[in-house]
């Protein structure tokens, strides 16, 4: 529900939704042209893992024209997107946000954190890891020239290293959301723990033809995707486990709640039962009261014309007049 307890007509969410986008392209957009100005620096740190392997007397070769500016635009955009993302992120939450409960704000606000952190836990893995190995094992093939054979050396292209750097970091990256992606799923009640734990020869399985499909053919690439997979996997276990404690926690709180609200009425209409009985006893009292009263004052005018023959003195009330009125008021 909104904040502000009002619904907003479909065309406030639509205007709403085009400002957020609007920001979000804008900040890609200056992002975009810093990136493009930094270019050569930022190429240059992608191709840092392989140049350290191949020695400062190699080179990098394009064979069109075209090819390394589109390959400049491609790292001007990939890096955009990743030092804009929190912009993006931070211009969803805000239009998401207004429509979510307290609760459900407080629950969805660690994975807004934690997706960009996780993907650059999978880019700085594959760059300082995986990416060194990999290299190490394709040059491997590399041969000398000799007298019955030619040399085999590499001459990497521009925009194949890019595409295929490019791939890994996304790949990785992607990976690393699966705890989040599971844990999301818990909370909502699609999985479960249990069910996941079951599961788990199926998901090493799966793990390791994703990384194989993701990766280069090489083992090294394979093994060092399919491993965190692993491992992200069994996080994803203990965070369903932990996300189920605290709905189980929330829910016998809010059943403890209903039952003190139960108890605190039946109290309430005890307590009006007690008062009512009490009130009535009273009325009771004071009529047997005020009935002893008007005997008492017959008895007396009866016992004093016995006394005194025709002319009767009234020792209780003064006539009958104002006993009858003594009585009525005290009814």
């Amino acid at each position: 529900m909104q904040s502000h307890d009002k619904q907003m007509p479909i065309m406030e969410h639509l205007i709403e939704l085009r400002n957020r986008l609007t920001w979000a392209v804008l900040a890609l957009f200056i992002t975009f042209g810093v990136c493009y100005y930094f270019v050569e620096d930022i190429y240059g740190f992608l191709v840092q893992p392989l140049a350290e392997i191949m020695g400062p007397d190699r080179r990098m070769i394009y064979t069109a024209l075209t090819e390394v500016f589109f390959t400049y635009v491609k790292v001007s955009f990939f890096a955009a997107c990743f030092v804009s993302a929190p912009v993006f992120l931070g211009q969803f939450w805000a239009f998401v946000a207004p429509g979510l409960y307290k609760n459900e704000r407080s629950a969805f606000m660690p994975f807004i954190f934690a997706t960009p952190i996780l993907f650059l836990m999978g880019g700085a893995l594959v760059y300082y890891l995986i990416m060194p190995l990999a290299w190490k094992f394709f040059l491997s093939f590399e041969q000398a020239g000799g007298a019955s054979n030619l040399a085999i050396q590499l001459e990497a292209k521009v925009g194949e290293y890019l595409s295929l750097v490019m791939k890994l970091i996304f790949a990785f990256g992607l990976c690393f959301q699966l705890p989040v992606l599971l844990t999301l799923m818990a909370r909502a009640g699609i999985v479960t723990a249990d069910g996941l734990a079951r599961r788990r020869k199926y998901a090493i399985v799966i793990a390791f033809g994703f990384a194989a499909v993701l990766t280069p053919p090489d083992l090294i690439s394979q093994i060092g995707l399919g491993i965190p997979i692993i491992i992200l996997y069994e996080i994803s276990i203990i965070m369903a486990r932990i996300s189920e404690r605290k709905r189980a926690k929330a829910a016998a709180d809010d059943d403890a709640d209903e039952d003190d609200d139960a108890d605190s009425d039946d109290d309430d209409g005890e307590a009006a039962t007690v008062t009512a009985v009490a009130a009535t006893q009273d009325g009771v009292d004071a009529q047997g009261e005020a009935a002893a009263s008007y005997d008492d004052g017959q008895t007396s005018l009866t016992r004093s014309s016995d006394d005194e023959g025709d002319a009767p003195k009234l020792s209780g009330p003064s006539n009958n007049d104002d006993g009858e009125d003594d009585f009525n008021n005290a009814r």
